[in-house]
Protein backbone atom coordinates (compact mmCIF):
# COMPACT_ATOMS: atom_id res chain seq x y z
CA UNK A 1 0.00 0.00 0.00
CA UNK A 2 1.27 3.26 -0.64
CA UNK A 3 0.87 6.40 0.82
CA UNK A 4 0.91 9.87 -0.03
CA UNK A 5 3.34 11.78 2.19
CA UNK A 6 1.70 14.94 1.34
CA UNK A 7 -2.23 14.18 1.92
CA UNK A 8 -1.73 10.97 3.79
CA UNK A 9 -4.23 9.30 0.35
CA UNK A 10 -3.66 5.48 0.10
CA UNK A 11 -2.71 4.70 -3.03
CA UNK A 12 -3.55 1.92 -5.12
CA UNK A 13 -1.23 -1.53 -4.26
CA UNK A 14 0.74 -3.30 -6.81
CA UNK A 15 0.64 -6.43 -8.08
CA UNK A 16 2.95 -9.16 -6.60
CA UNK A 17 6.90 -8.35 -6.49
CA UNK A 18 7.19 -12.28 -8.37
CA UNK A 19 4.69 -11.12 -11.32
CA UNK A 20 7.42 -8.70 -12.78
CA UNK A 21 11.09 -8.26 -12.75
CA UNK A 22 12.98 -6.55 -9.95
CA UNK A 23 14.51 -3.83 -11.24
CA UNK A 24 11.47 -2.90 -12.85
CA UNK A 25 9.13 -2.98 -10.30
CA UNK A 26 9.21 -0.02 -9.11
CA UNK A 27 9.00 1.84 -12.18
CA UNK A 28 4.56 1.51 -11.77
CA UNK A 29 4.96 3.04 -8.02
CA UNK A 30 7.07 6.06 -9.18
CA UNK A 31 4.71 6.62 -11.82
CA UNK A 32 1.78 6.50 -9.91
CA UNK A 33 3.18 8.67 -7.05
CA UNK A 34 4.22 11.30 -9.33
CA UNK A 35 0.77 11.37 -11.25
CA UNK A 36 -1.15 11.95 -7.74
CA UNK A 37 1.14 14.47 -6.89
CA UNK A 38 0.86 16.58 -10.04
CA UNK A 39 -2.74 16.57 -9.70
CA UNK A 40 -3.71 16.66 -5.73
CA UNK A 41 -0.50 18.57 -5.16
CA UNK A 42 0.73 21.03 -7.97
CA UNK A 43 2.28 23.80 -5.30
CA UNK A 44 4.35 21.04 -4.35
CA UNK A 45 8.01 20.93 -5.69
CA UNK A 46 9.03 18.02 -7.13
CA UNK A 47 11.08 15.44 -4.88
CA UNK A 48 14.59 14.98 -6.57
CA UNK A 49 16.08 11.86 -7.96
CA UNK A 50 17.03 9.78 -5.34
CA UNK A 51 20.30 10.15 -4.26
CA UNK A 52 21.01 11.94 -7.88
CA UNK A 53 24.54 12.95 -8.84
CA UNK A 54 25.80 10.50 -5.85
CA UNK A 55 29.16 8.84 -6.44
CA UNK A 56 27.83 5.95 -4.05
CA UNK A 57 24.99 4.54 -2.54
CA UNK A 58 23.60 6.41 0.14
CA UNK A 59 23.19 3.74 2.49
CA UNK A 60 25.78 1.08 2.50
CA UNK A 61 28.38 3.72 0.73
CA UNK A 62 29.22 0.99 -1.63
CA UNK A 63 30.14 2.32 -5.73
CA UNK A 64 27.37 1.85 -8.17
CA UNK A 65 28.40 4.42 -10.81
CA UNK A 66 25.14 5.13 -13.36
CA UNK A 67 23.15 2.46 -11.72
CA UNK A 68 22.76 4.12 -8.54
CA UNK A 69 19.17 4.19 -8.33
CA UNK A 70 18.75 0.49 -9.78
CA UNK A 71 21.64 -0.49 -7.02
CA UNK A 72 19.15 1.36 -3.90
CA UNK A 73 15.85 -0.48 -4.95
CA UNK A 74 17.58 -4.02 -5.41
CA UNK A 75 19.60 -4.09 -2.62
CA UNK A 76 17.47 -1.99 -0.25
CA UNK A 77 13.83 -2.43 -1.22
CA UNK A 78 13.03 -3.21 1.53
CA UNK A 79 14.04 -0.29 3.89
CA UNK A 80 12.34 2.05 1.06
CA UNK A 81 8.60 0.38 1.01
CA UNK A 82 10.00 -1.29 -2.49
CA UNK A 83 7.26 -4.41 -3.94
CA UNK A 84 7.64 -7.45 -1.28
CA UNK A 85 7.79 -5.17 1.51
CA UNK A 86 5.20 -2.66 1.64
CA UNK A 87 5.17 0.07 4.32
CA UNK A 88 2.23 -0.22 6.61
CA UNK A 89 0.34 3.03 7.28
CA UNK A 90 0.72 2.08 11.08
CA UNK A 91 4.57 2.06 10.77
CA UNK A 92 6.65 5.21 11.90
CA UNK A 93 8.71 6.96 8.42
CA UNK A 94 11.98 9.11 8.77
CA UNK A 95 12.72 11.51 6.10
CA UNK A 96 15.74 12.14 5.16
CA UNK A 97 16.49 16.56 5.97
CA UNK A 98 18.70 16.14 3.06
CA UNK A 99 17.46 14.46 0.41
CA UNK A 100 13.74 13.93 1.40
CA UNK A 101 14.64 10.29 1.31
CA UNK A 102 12.00 7.66 3.37
CA UNK A 103 13.68 5.06 5.29
CA UNK A 104 11.75 2.74 8.03
CA UNK A 105 14.32 2.44 10.48
CA UNK A 106 16.54 5.26 12.66
CA UNK A 107 19.39 3.87 12.48
CA UNK A 108 19.61 3.76 8.90
CA UNK A 109 18.57 7.42 8.33
CA UNK A 110 21.28 8.16 10.40
CA UNK A 111 23.80 6.17 8.37
CA UNK A 112 22.66 8.07 5.63
CA UNK A 113 22.90 11.15 6.74
CA UNK A 114 26.46 10.46 8.19
CA UNK A 115 27.20 9.39 4.43
CA UNK A 116 25.82 13.21 2.90
CA UNK A 117 27.88 14.85 5.84
CA UNK A 118 31.15 13.09 4.15
CA UNK A 119 29.94 13.43 0.76
CA UNK A 120 29.83 17.46 2.29
CA UNK A 121 33.43 17.21 4.18
CA UNK A 122 34.80 15.83 0.27
CA UNK A 123 33.09 18.32 -1.56
CA UNK A 124 34.90 21.16 1.11
CA UNK A 125 38.31 19.33 0.53
CA UNK A 126 37.74 19.29 -3.05
CA UNK A 127 37.52 23.21 -2.61
CA UNK A 128 41.06 22.77 -0.59
CA UNK A 129 42.56 20.93 -3.55
CA UNK A 130 41.10 23.72 -6.11
CA UNK A 131 42.93 26.08 -3.34
CA UNK A 132 45.86 24.35 -3.61
CA UNK A 133 45.77 23.96 -7.65
CA UNK A 134 45.17 27.62 -7.80
CA UNK A 135 47.83 28.29 -5.51
CA UNK A 136 50.09 26.02 -7.45
CA UNK A 137 49.04 27.39 -11.15
CA UNK A 138 50.11 31.20 -9.40
CA UNK A 139 53.06 29.45 -8.56
CA UNK A 140 53.86 27.98 -11.96
CA UNK A 141 52.81 31.26 -13.50
CA UNK A 142 55.17 33.44 -11.07
CA UNK A 143 58.36 31.14 -11.91
CA UNK A 144 57.67 31.13 -15.75
CA UNK A 145 57.52 35.55 -15.18
CA UNK A 146 60.46 35.64 -13.31
CA UNK A 147 62.05 32.95 -15.91
CA UNK A 148 61.06 35.19 -18.83
CA UNK A 149 62.55 38.19 -16.73
CA UNK A 150 65.78 36.96 -16.23
CA UNK A 151 66.43 36.29 -19.67
CA UNK A 152 65.20 39.83 -20.67
CA UNK A 153 68.44 40.76 -18.30
CA UNK A 154 70.42 38.46 -19.94
CA UNK A 155 69.76 39.58 -23.38
CA UNK A 156 69.90 42.94 -22.01
CA UNK A 157 73.22 42.25 -20.27
CA UNK A 158 74.84 40.95 -23.64
CA UNK A 159 73.59 44.18 -25.54
CA UNK A 160 75.50 46.50 -23.38
CA UNK A 161 78.43 43.87 -23.31
CA UNK A 162 78.49 44.11 -26.95
CA UNK A 163 77.33 47.89 -26.95
CA UNK A 164 80.87 48.52 -24.88
CA UNK A 165 82.90 45.80 -26.52
CA UNK A 166 83.18 43.34 -23.58
CA UNK A 167 81.73 40.27 -25.32
CA UNK A 168 84.67 38.74 -26.25
CA UNK A 169 84.12 39.15 -29.80
CA UNK A 170 87.64 40.69 -30.38
CA UNK A 171 89.27 44.26 -30.43
CA UNK A 172 91.39 46.47 -33.02
CA UNK A 173 92.90 44.14 -34.78
CA UNK A 174 90.02 41.64 -35.54
CA UNK A 175 87.64 44.18 -36.33
CA UNK A 176 90.10 46.57 -38.47
CA UNK A 177 90.82 42.80 -40.68
CA UNK A 178 87.16 42.26 -40.87
CA UNK A 179 86.28 45.79 -42.12
CA UNK A 180 89.28 45.31 -44.52
CA UNK A 181 87.90 42.48 -45.79
CA UNK A 182 84.00 43.92 -46.05
CA UNK A 183 85.63 46.53 -48.36
CA UNK A 184 87.09 44.15 -50.47
CA UNK A 185 84.07 42.17 -50.84
CA UNK A 186 81.95 45.67 -51.49
CA UNK A 187 84.50 46.14 -54.36
CA UNK A 188 86.04 49.68 -52.35
CA UNK A 189 89.51 48.07 -51.58
CA UNK A 190 91.71 46.20 -54.14
CA UNK A 191 93.08 42.99 -52.45
CA UNK A 192 97.10 43.91 -53.20
CA UNK A 193 95.49 47.24 -50.91
CA UNK A 194 94.13 44.90 -48.32
CA UNK A 195 97.50 42.91 -48.01
CA UNK A 196 99.06 45.86 -47.85
CA UNK A 197 97.46 47.77 -45.45
CA UNK A 198 97.61 44.64 -43.17
CA UNK A 199 100.93 44.25 -42.97
CA UNK A 200 101.36 47.90 -42.47
CA UNK A 201 98.70 47.66 -39.28
CA UNK A 202 100.77 44.25 -37.98
CA UNK A 203 104.00 46.06 -37.94
CA UNK A 204 102.79 48.99 -35.91
CA UNK A 205 100.73 46.83 -33.53
CA UNK A 206 104.25 45.00 -33.05
CA UNK A 207 105.78 48.34 -32.22
CA UNK A 208 102.95 49.51 -30.50
CA UNK A 209 102.51 52.54 -32.30
CA UNK A 210 99.65 54.74 -33.76
CA UNK A 211 99.83 54.26 -37.73
CA UNK A 212 99.08 58.14 -38.16
CA UNK A 213 96.75 57.77 -40.77
CA UNK A 214 93.98 59.26 -38.91
CA UNK A 215 95.73 62.27 -37.99
CA UNK A 216 95.49 65.79 -39.15
CA UNK A 217 98.40 68.37 -37.71
CA UNK A 218 98.76 72.29 -37.50
CA UNK A 219 95.18 72.63 -36.82
CA UNK A 220 95.61 74.97 -33.68
CA UNK A 221 98.68 76.90 -35.64
CA UNK A 222 96.10 77.55 -38.49
CA UNK A 223 92.85 78.97 -35.81
CA UNK A 224 95.41 81.50 -34.64
CA UNK A 225 95.66 83.12 -37.61
CA UNK A 226 92.02 83.35 -38.40
CA UNK A 227 91.54 84.81 -35.15
CA UNK A 228 94.14 87.38 -35.80
CA UNK A 229 92.52 88.30 -38.65
CA UNK A 230 88.56 87.80 -37.89
CA UNK A 231 86.96 91.21 -36.96
CA UNK A 232 83.15 89.99 -37.04
CA UNK A 233 81.79 88.78 -33.61
CA UNK A 234 84.49 87.57 -31.47
CA UNK A 235 85.81 89.46 -28.60
CA UNK A 236 88.33 87.14 -27.25
CA UNK A 237 89.83 83.64 -27.65
CA UNK A 238 92.15 81.79 -25.54
CA UNK A 239 93.92 78.66 -27.80
CA UNK A 240 95.49 75.39 -26.28
CA UNK A 241 99.23 74.48 -26.76
CA UNK A 242 99.37 72.88 -30.37
CA UNK A 243 97.31 69.52 -30.84
CA UNK A 244 96.75 67.19 -33.30
CA UNK A 245 92.99 65.68 -34.50
CA UNK A 246 92.73 61.89 -34.48
CA UNK A 247 89.48 60.41 -35.94
CA UNK A 248 88.48 56.36 -35.54
CA UNK A 249 89.59 54.16 -38.29
CA UNK A 250 88.59 50.85 -39.51
CA UNK A 251 89.92 49.44 -36.22
CA UNK A 252 87.84 51.10 -33.27
CA UNK A 253 84.77 52.48 -35.19
CA UNK A 254 82.12 52.80 -32.86
CA UNK A 255 84.15 52.53 -29.85
CA UNK A 256 87.26 54.21 -29.65
CA UNK A 257 86.72 57.56 -28.50
CA UNK A 258 88.49 57.13 -25.52
CA UNK A 259 91.47 56.13 -27.38
CA UNK A 260 91.22 58.77 -29.50
CA UNK A 261 91.13 61.79 -27.41
CA UNK A 262 93.92 60.59 -24.98
CA UNK A 263 95.95 60.39 -28.56
CA UNK A 264 95.38 63.69 -28.78
CA UNK A 265 95.84 65.18 -25.51
CA UNK A 266 98.99 63.33 -25.73
CA UNK A 267 100.05 64.81 -28.61
CA UNK A 268 100.08 68.10 -26.93
CA UNK A 269 101.92 67.03 -24.29
CA UNK A 270 105.07 65.80 -26.01
CA UNK A 271 105.34 68.91 -27.39
CA UNK A 272 105.57 70.54 -23.95
CA UNK A 273 109.20 70.17 -22.49
CA UNK A 274 107.47 70.11 -18.92
CA UNK A 275 106.06 66.64 -19.73
CA UNK A 276 109.72 65.41 -21.05
CA UNK A 277 110.72 63.60 -18.19
CA UNK A 278 107.18 61.68 -17.88
CA UNK A 279 107.41 60.46 -21.28
CA UNK A 280 110.59 59.32 -21.69
CA UNK A 281 109.43 56.14 -22.80
CA UNK A 282 106.77 57.38 -24.68
CA UNK A 283 108.13 58.97 -27.65
CA UNK A 284 105.32 58.52 -30.14
CA UNK A 285 101.61 58.10 -30.40
CA UNK A 286 100.84 54.42 -29.17
CA UNK A 287 98.40 52.65 -30.95
CA UNK A 288 94.68 52.14 -29.07
CA UNK A 289 96.04 47.98 -28.25
CA UNK A 290 99.22 49.70 -26.91
CA UNK A 291 96.92 52.13 -24.80
CA UNK A 292 94.78 48.97 -23.45
CA UNK A 293 98.18 47.69 -21.80
CA UNK A 294 99.45 50.84 -20.64
CA UNK A 295 96.20 50.99 -18.77
CA UNK A 296 96.74 47.70 -17.22
CA UNK A 297 99.74 48.68 -16.24
CA UNK A 298 98.36 51.55 -14.22
CA UNK A 299 95.85 48.80 -12.55
CA UNK A 300 98.83 46.53 -11.90
CA UNK A 301 100.09 49.57 -10.25
CA UNK A 302 96.93 49.87 -7.58
CA UNK A 303 95.00 52.75 -9.41
CA UNK A 304 91.32 52.46 -9.32
CA UNK A 305 90.80 48.87 -8.21
CA UNK A 306 86.74 49.23 -8.70
CA UNK A 307 87.02 50.45 -12.11
CA UNK A 308 89.51 47.96 -13.08
CA UNK A 309 87.21 45.00 -11.91
CA UNK A 310 84.37 46.53 -13.98
CA UNK A 311 86.87 45.56 -16.65
CA UNK A 312 87.91 41.90 -15.44
CA UNK A 313 91.75 43.68 -15.18
CA UNK A 314 91.41 43.71 -18.82
CA UNK A 315 91.09 45.43 -22.05
CA UNK A 316 93.48 44.57 -24.16
CA UNK A 317 92.39 42.38 -27.59
CA UNK A 318 88.55 43.67 -26.58
CA UNK A 319 86.06 46.87 -27.31
CA UNK A 320 85.90 47.85 -24.37
CA UNK A 321 84.83 51.67 -23.96
CA UNK A 322 87.32 53.87 -21.88
CA UNK A 323 86.11 56.81 -19.87
CA UNK A 324 87.34 59.76 -17.41
CA UNK A 325 88.63 57.74 -14.31
CA UNK A 326 90.71 55.24 -17.03
CA UNK A 327 92.50 58.26 -18.36
CA UNK A 328 92.98 60.04 -14.98
CA UNK A 329 94.65 56.32 -13.83
CA UNK A 330 96.88 56.43 -17.04
CA UNK A 331 97.89 59.74 -16.91
CA UNK A 332 98.63 59.64 -13.04
CA UNK A 333 100.49 56.43 -13.51
CA UNK A 334 102.50 58.31 -15.85
CA UNK A 335 103.35 60.88 -13.33
CA UNK A 336 101.26 63.77 -14.97
CA UNK A 337 99.55 65.45 -12.91
CA UNK A 338 95.60 65.87 -13.55
CA UNK A 339 92.03 66.14 -11.99
CA UNK A 340 88.56 65.20 -12.69
CA UNK A 341 86.24 67.59 -12.62
CA UNK A 342 82.32 66.28 -12.14
CA UNK A 343 79.66 68.50 -13.46
CA UNK A 344 76.58 66.13 -12.02
CA UNK A 345 73.56 68.12 -12.94
CA UNK A 346 72.70 71.48 -15.34
CA UNK A 347 73.25 74.23 -14.09
CA UNK A 348 71.37 76.50 -15.84
CA UNK A 349 68.05 76.51 -17.42
CA UNK A 350 66.68 73.96 -19.83
CA UNK A 351 69.34 71.38 -18.87
CA UNK A 352 72.40 73.58 -19.81
CA UNK A 353 76.02 73.60 -17.91
CA UNK A 354 77.08 77.15 -18.16
CA UNK A 355 79.43 76.28 -15.23
CA UNK A 356 81.21 74.25 -17.37
CA UNK A 357 81.95 76.79 -19.77
CA UNK A 358 82.95 78.94 -16.91
CA UNK A 359 85.42 76.82 -15.65
CA UNK A 360 86.92 76.34 -19.31
CA UNK A 361 87.16 80.05 -19.27
CA UNK A 362 88.94 80.14 -15.83
CA UNK A 363 91.44 77.69 -16.87
CA UNK A 364 92.80 78.74 -20.28
CA UNK A 365 92.40 82.61 -18.90
CA UNK A 366 94.61 81.42 -15.80
CA UNK A 367 97.93 81.32 -18.37
CA UNK A 368 97.36 84.52 -20.62
CA UNK A 369 98.93 87.89 -19.77
CA UNK A 370 97.71 91.09 -21.46
CA UNK A 371 94.96 91.97 -23.25
CA UNK A 372 95.20 90.79 -27.05
CA UNK A 373 92.63 89.24 -28.66
CA UNK A 374 93.67 85.59 -29.21
CA UNK A 375 95.77 83.73 -26.47
CA UNK A 376 97.78 80.78 -27.62
CA UNK A 377 98.23 79.39 -24.05
CA UNK A 378 100.68 76.63 -22.72
CA UNK A 379 97.72 75.11 -21.36
CA UNK A 380 97.32 71.25 -22.71
CA UNK A 381 93.73 70.52 -24.29
CA UNK A 382 90.85 69.01 -22.09
CA UNK A 383 89.68 65.87 -21.56
CA UNK A 384 85.35 65.96 -22.00
CA UNK A 385 83.55 62.77 -21.01
CA UNK A 386 79.75 62.20 -21.29
CA UNK A 387 77.07 59.69 -21.90
CA UNK A 388 77.73 57.60 -24.51
CA UNK A 389 80.81 59.89 -26.21
CA UNK A 390 83.98 61.54 -25.15
CA UNK A 391 86.20 64.79 -27.12
CA UNK A 392 88.87 67.12 -26.51
CA UNK A 393 88.55 70.76 -25.54
CA UNK A 394 91.06 73.11 -27.75
CA UNK A 395 90.13 76.03 -26.81
CA UNK A 396 86.98 78.62 -25.77
CA UNK A 397 86.00 81.69 -27.60
CA UNK A 398 83.80 84.89 -25.56
CA UNK A 399 81.69 86.63 -28.37
CA UNK A 400 81.05 90.52 -28.27
CA UNK A 401 78.00 90.05 -26.47
CA UNK A 402 79.41 87.91 -23.70
CA UNK A 403 78.53 84.48 -24.38
CA UNK A 404 80.75 81.61 -24.61
CA UNK A 405 81.54 78.87 -27.27
CA UNK A 406 84.00 75.89 -26.40
CA UNK A 407 86.18 74.59 -29.36
CA UNK A 408 86.35 70.90 -29.53
CA UNK A 409 88.01 68.13 -31.26
CA UNK A 410 85.91 65.35 -32.05
CA UNK A 411 87.36 61.82 -32.55
CA UNK A 412 84.50 60.89 -35.00
CA UNK A 413 85.39 63.87 -37.87
CA UNK A 414 87.12 62.58 -40.70
CA UNK A 415 90.44 64.14 -41.52
CA UNK A 416 89.02 65.19 -44.68
CA UNK A 417 86.66 67.86 -42.56
CA UNK A 418 89.19 69.04 -40.32
CA UNK A 419 91.43 69.84 -43.14
CA UNK A 420 89.37 71.83 -44.33
CA UNK A 421 90.79 74.01 -41.55
CA UNK A 422 94.09 74.35 -42.68
CA UNK A 423 93.49 76.48 -45.67
CA UNK A 424 94.66 80.11 -46.20
CA UNK A 425 91.27 81.12 -47.46
CA UNK A 426 88.95 79.92 -44.40
CA UNK A 427 86.13 81.69 -44.06
CA UNK A 428 85.31 80.71 -40.59
CA UNK A 429 82.55 78.34 -41.84
CA UNK A 430 84.38 75.44 -40.86
CA UNK A 431 84.70 76.30 -37.66
CA UNK A 432 80.94 74.95 -37.01
CA UNK A 433 83.25 71.26 -37.02
CA UNK A 434 84.84 72.82 -33.42
CA UNK A 435 82.03 75.36 -32.00
CA UNK A 436 79.77 74.45 -29.41
CA UNK A 437 77.87 77.12 -27.64
CA UNK A 438 76.09 76.50 -24.23
CA UNK A 439 72.45 75.46 -25.59
CA UNK A 440 74.52 72.22 -27.32
CA UNK A 441 75.32 70.47 -24.70
CA UNK A 442 72.82 69.32 -22.67
CA UNK A 443 73.72 65.99 -21.17
CA UNK A 444 72.80 65.07 -17.69
CA UNK A 445 76.24 65.21 -16.84
CA UNK A 446 79.58 65.62 -17.72
CA UNK A 447 83.36 65.11 -16.47
CA UNK A 448 86.71 66.48 -17.72
CA UNK A 449 90.44 65.67 -16.55
CA UNK A 450 92.47 68.42 -17.31
CA UNK A 451 96.22 68.07 -16.60
CA UNK A 452 98.13 70.67 -14.76
CA UNK A 453 101.69 69.36 -14.16
CA UNK A 454 104.05 66.73 -13.00
CA UNK A 455 103.68 64.59 -9.96
CA UNK A 456 106.69 63.17 -7.88
CA UNK A 457 106.97 59.83 -7.41
CA UNK A 458 106.09 60.37 -4.20
CA UNK A 459 103.02 61.95 -4.87
CA UNK A 460 102.00 59.36 -7.38
CA UNK A 461 102.36 56.89 -4.69
CA UNK A 462 99.70 58.93 -2.48
CA UNK A 463 97.19 59.70 -5.78
CA UNK A 464 97.61 55.68 -6.28
CA UNK A 465 96.66 54.85 -2.53
CA UNK A 466 93.99 58.02 -2.85
CA UNK A 467 92.32 56.27 -6.01
CA UNK A 468 91.50 53.14 -4.04
CA UNK A 469 88.82 55.42 -2.94
CA UNK A 470 88.68 57.70 -6.12
CA UNK A 471 85.87 59.85 -6.32
CA UNK A 472 85.74 63.20 -8.88
CA UNK A 473 85.47 66.72 -7.35
CA UNK A 474 82.22 67.81 -8.24
CA UNK A 475 80.85 71.23 -8.60
CA UNK A 476 77.53 71.86 -6.92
Amino acid sequence: MLVCEACGQALSSEPAAAQRPLQLGRQPRRDEVRRHVETAHPERPPRPKLAEGLPRCPLCGEAAGQELEAHVWARHGQLLGAPGGDIGNDEQLYECPMCSLTCTNIQILEEHVDLHLEEHSFSEGGNVRDLELAQWLQTEEDKRQRSEEEKREREEFKKLQRQYGLDNSGGYKQQFLKNMEREVDRGKMQPFEYHKRKADMMECLAFGIDDGKTKTSGIIEALCKYYQNENKDVRHVWLSTGVDHFHSSLGDRGWGCGYRNFQMLLSSLLQNSLYNDCLRDTTSIPSIPKIQSMIEDAWREGFDPHGASHFNNRLHGSKAWIGACEIYSLLTNLRIKCQIIDFHKPTGPTGTHPRLFEWILRYYSSDSEGGGKVACTSKPPIYLQHQGHSRTIVGIEEKKNRTLCLLLFDPGCPSQEMQKLLKQNNDGTSLRLLRKFVGSLKEKQYQIVAVDGVLSLEEKIARCHASRVLTSEKIP
